[in-house]
């Protein structure tokens, strides 16, 4: 009986401050990291006839895996 009279306290719906700054930094950090690296590695590797296609192909896909795995956040 003891237990049911005790009061329950709701949690604070305010987020933590890792979750509010650093995990956006983070984020952000490592979504460009990825954005830039992919693209640098397809203007690199020409393969003659491609010509704008294949940085831009890599450009967009680097950016949909980023928003796929980062959107959460």
């Amino acid at each position: 009986q003891e237990v049911m009279d005790m009061e329950v306290k709701p949690k604070s719906s305010q987020p933590h401050w890792y979750e509010l700054h650093v995990q956006p930094c983070l984020a952000e950090l490592l979504g460009t990291a990825l954005f830039i690296f992919i693209g640098c590695l397809a203007v690199l590797e020409d393969s003659g006839d491609t010509g704008r296609l294949q940085p831009a192909l890599a450009h967009g896909l680097a950016l949909g895996v980023t928003v796929t795995v980062l959107g959460d956040i």
